[in-house]
């Protein structure tokens, strides 16, 4: 089985969206408000409490690969400061969401896709890292298609 690892948005960023209520990349707003969906938050990968947890809306572009485009869209960060994930395995409270793989080669080409939720997620990352030419994966919410989280193989790495 291959290992792999997921980390959120790292907490330089998300410190300066917090400080800042603008988005680090565009300069457009955040938006504050009480979370009226699950998310998740793009920082620790934990599911919002809808209706009691504040959150943080704006927009966030994934970093280019070589020649691809990452493509923005609209993420939530909790409002207040949060322990960023970056671990081995895969978040418990995402398994609930519809999901989907992009597979990434160089030049950030996207080589293979793949929709996938609940047990059945560790079976679609093995299958798209099978293909030595994937370089890394970004992980999507398979309805709004927005990003959630970049997922590389091997074990977490302290940063």
């Amino acid at each position: 089985m291959t290992t792999f690892h997921l980390t959120g948005l790292p907490d330089d960023f998300t410190r300066e969206v917090r400080a800042t209520l603008r988005s680090p990349e565009y300069g457009h707003p955040a938006l504050r408000e009480i979370a009226k969906g699950t998310g998740p938050c793009r920082a620790c990968l934990d599911l919002f409490e809808v209706g009691a947890e504040e959150r943080l809306l704006f927009t966030y572009r994934p970093p280019a690969d070589g020649e691809g485009l990452g493509a923005p869209g609209p993420v939530f960060i909790h409002a207040e400061q949060c322990a960023r994930f970056a671990g081995t395995g895969f978040p418990a409270g995402l398994r609930t969401l519809p999901l989907f793989l992009e597979a990434r080669a160089s030049g950030g080409r996207v080589v293979a896709t793949a929709r996938a939720t609940g047990n059945g997620i560790e079976a679609s990352i093995e299958r798209l890292f099978d293909d030595v030419a994937v370089e890394h994966l970004y992980l999507r919410h398979g309805e709004a298609g927005c990003h959630i989280a970049r997922v590389d193989r091997g074990p977490a790495r302290e940063r």
